[in-house]
């Protein structure tokens, strides 16, 4: 077929909250589109209402569970010549929103794909943290199983880039408090709720105070930014502050071993460095 007749997929960001976020292009793009697949056609129909734009496209609902099952009927309007317009409820799609399956089966196909940048909760809540942010990390929602998150939090404190995480707001103060137990209680951090809206908060602080003050509940759209592991000049172990910590990281849920290299690491230490004044430290408590 002539690919000159395609239509063109539009891969478009939309505000995370604030609706005077949007870009020019953006309405624009929702009054031409011929087709408009979005996560949640309500609020692509709200946010059109806020720009004063008329949509005339076909509304397509592309949430998570249906967006396989859609992405071959969207695939046909474009081969058929038609634009569709990619949107999720906020941000750019396919970050931690559906719409990255749908790409793949348009370049695939050989589709002109581009994309309408904008708003992102990513890289608007490494923009206020005040993190190192020319290396970083898109962590995206941790496991939902405990021993996993568990798991992923210990291998993640060795990172020593600046990590970026999406959280539910009922299970952030669990979050922050595991996260306190694998990276230390004093790693920094910052709490982003609400970015862009009328509640809009930034908190900053060690990840244990900040577990403290999420305990209770909050509530909104939250981005976690936390601060990579700092490198320490390799020195002599204090067998009591490696076997505590050791100790805290088991109690996290880790095993043994993964404590140890975790605690190494913090400390710029030798594994075996580690182990031996763990070791020590359990002979001197049972003397």
């Amino acid at each position: 077929m002539d690919e000159t007749i395609k239509g063109t997929l539009t891969v478009a960001a939309a505000p995370i909250g604030c609706a005077g976020d949007a870009s020019a292009r953006l309405a624009a793009a929702l009054a031409n589109a011929d087709v408009i697949a979005a996560e949640d056609t309500r609020k692509v129909r709200r946010l059109a209402t806020d720009l004063g734009v008329r949509l005339t496209a076909r509304l397509v609902a592309s949430y998570d569970a249906v967006e396989q099952r859609r992405a071959d009927g969207l695939l046909a309007q474009l081969v058929a010549g038609r634009d569709v317009l990619l949107v999720s409820d906020a941000g750019l799609p396919g970050i931690s929103d559906p719409g990255y399956r749908l790409v793949a089966a348009a370049a695939a196909a050989g589709i002109r794909i581009t994309p309408l940048p904008g708003p992102s909760a990513v890289t608007a809540a490494l923009a206020v943290a005040g993190l190192p942010s020319d290396r970083f990390c898109f962590e995206g929602f941790p496991p939902r199983g405990a021993r996993d998150r568990t798991r992923r939090f210990g291998e993640l404190a060795q990172e020593r880039r600046t990590l970026v995480f999406f959280e539910s707001p009922r299970r952030l103060g669990t979050t922050l408090a595991e996260l306190a137990a694998s990276f230390g209680a004093e790693r920094r951090a910052v709490v982003c709720r609400e970015l862009t809206k009328t509640h809009e908060e930034i908190r900053r602080g060690g990840l244990g105070e900040l577990a403290e003050w999420a305990g209770p509940g909050i509530r909104g759209e939250v981005t976690v930014v936390v601060a990579g592991r700092a490198r320490e000049r390799p020195g002599v172990v204090d067998a009591g502050r490696a076997a505590g910590d050791v100790a805290q990281r088991q109690a996290a849920g880790l095993t043994r071993k993964e404590a140890i290299a975790v605690v190494a690491a913090d400390l710029g230490l030798p594994k075996r460095a580690v182990f031996d004044a763990v070791a020590a430290a359990k002979r001197a408590k049972s003397r």
